[in-house]
């Protein structure tokens, strides 16, 4: 069935079938036809005189009202709606072949307000298991058809490259593109980190990572750094590399070189660059721009440590929790540790995540106290079991995953999204101001963002509910009839996101 034919006979809301109806989302007949932003946005082409107005004003308030915060930013070119897709297995039997249901999932992730698609490292061959290597597609046809999927839908899609992992059984790798014993053996993984300061490495791995560019019509990268910062790393240099650049604990200068010259020719193609480093860590590159969003999270063990040690990073950062080290008490404490810092947690979807990767005959794989080998199996252990549902889409995910996730992530983006549109002036974590007649309690913390309405985020990290009066009256954004107040109960572990009165 074409797909055409498939929204017609289907309706489009039953697209949402699997997550669960809701008449908060558009229908995925119209999200189809909608881009996630006009080309030039509102606030420089549509924005009237009065709404203009309005957000001036609101920034007055803001800009005389709020006398200290963590930080001020000015929101552009943000896409806080992102969703990691799995294409499929990888390692695996037969490769990936995008189908009616990838049409199907991905009209449900326009329709759940999705505005940029990122694939991992299963879109490509790294073991070349197909005839094909690191920087090629599984299914070449088969991914370029499912990049023209993404596009038909407004949507933007990134997909994996590593500027440092190279397996060490290839036989184009070089040791001395590596310092000793600078590795990563994990699961399938054998990978060598590979020095930004060796002149090979670079020739080598650059013109590769462009060529994807090239190749398949992404919208730009999701770079996997694979290096140890200077903090940590005491390995001495190989007989291949130039340390051109100071190097120190807070300056990582090699890697700063290598990342900004990337994100130079991106930018100049008009692309995406999403970074990772390790855990909860930003790449250490001075003043350098070397990125549009950082992805945190993987393996990282605290919820709530994840949050402080985020929380001033240069934006825009994109949290994922990692179930399989953290524990969340309710779904919505994903968003309580994110949303008051402009942050928006990233959706695990696409096919389900099915583990068998960790099963695949002819692969050499560690033992099960290997944390990748011991998770996959268990999600192919659940998969087996429940093959209908409800699944896991990442290693990432819950398992197995619950329908209130997708529904929670969907929801509360909706809300947000008013509170980033284009040209927002945001506060974070207020300090001394005059939205509040007393002292925020401890555990307390509130944001502003200033557009043509002024919302404000109350959250509360502790264990004890609290209330909090405010000098204005505000709105629920979920109860937008409810009466103006001034006086809000925060739960534990709770918050509110208010739209100021009028």
């Amino acid at each position: 069935m074409k797909r055409r034919d498939f929204l017609t006979a289907s309706g489009g809301a039953s697209l949402l079938g699997a997550w669960g109806a809701t008449s908060a989302l558009p229908s995925a007949e119209a999200a189809v036809a909608t881009a996630p932003f006009p080309t030039t946005p509102p606030v420089l082409s549509d924005y009237t005189a009065e709404e203009h107005r309005q957000r001036l004003q609101n920034i007055a308030r803001c800009e005389q009202g709020i006398h200290s915060s963590l930080r001020k930013h000015l929101v552009t070119s943000y896409l806080p709606g992102q969703a990691c897709y799995n294409l499929g297995e990888y390692p695996c039997r037969k490769p990936w072949d995008p189908d009616e249901y990838d049409e199907q999932e991905l009209d449900r992730l326009k329709a759940h307000g999705i505005q940029l698609i990122h694939v991992f490292d299963d879109w490509s061959d790294s073991l070349g298991l197909f005839g094909g290597t690191k920087y090629t597609a599984l299914n070449p046809e088969g991914f370029k058809r499912f990049v023209e999927m993404v596009h038909q839908r407004g949507m933007k899609i990134i997909t994996y490259v590593s500027t440092g992992f190279f397996d060490i059984p290839n036989p184009e790798f070089q040791p001395h593109w590596s310092r000793e014993g600078d590795t990563l053996h994990v699961g399938y993984f054998n990978m060598a980190r590979c020095s930004p300061s060796s002149p090979s490495w670079r020739a080598y791995v650059l013109p590769r990572i462009m060529g994807v560019l090239d190749t398949y019509g992404v919208d730009g990268l999701y770079i996997d750094c694979g290096y140890v910062t200077n903090v940590y790393t005491k390995k001495p240099p190989t007989e291949d590399e130039v340390m051109a650049f100071e190097e120190t604990p807070t300056y990582d200068g090699a890697l700063a070189d290598m990342l900004a010259l990337i994100y130079a020719e991106v930018k100049r193609r008009g692309g995406i660059v999403k970074v990772h480093i390790s855990g909860a860590a930003q790449p250490e590159v001075g003043d350098l721009k070397v990125y549009d969003y950082l992805w945190v999270g993987e393996g990282v063990s605290d919820a709530d440590g994840l949050r402080e040690k985020v929380k001033n990073h240069v934006p825009y950062v994109v949290p994922c929790i990692d179930r399989e080290f953290a524990t969340i008490a309710t779904e919505e404490e994903a968003y309580l540790h994110s949303i008051p810092y402009m942050q928006f947690p990233l959706l695990s979807a696409g096919r389900p995540f099915t583990g068998e990767r960790a099963v695949i005959p002819g692969i050499e794989y560690p033992p099960e106290t290997d944390f990748w080998v011991r998770r996959c199996r268990e999600i192919w252990k659940n998969y087996r079991a429940n093959p209908d549902g409800p699944h896991t889409y990442s290693i990432w995910d819950a398992v197995p995953s619950n329908g209130e996730i997708r529904l929670t992530h969907a929801r509360l983006l909706q809300q947000y999204l008013p509170l980033v549109e284009e040209g927002t002036w945001a506060w974070l974590e207020i300090g001394d101001s005059d939205f509040f007649p007393e002292p925020l309690p401890d555990n307390v913390v509130a944001s502003a963002f200033a557009n043509r309405h002024l919302h404000i985020i109350l959250a509360n990290f502790g264990q004890e509910a609290v209330n909090i009066e405010t000098t204005d009256a505000y709105v629920p954004v979920d109860e937008p009839a409810a009466v103006a107040s001034k006086d809000w109960t925060l739960e534990a572990r709770s918050f509110h996101i208010l739209r100021r009165s009028v």
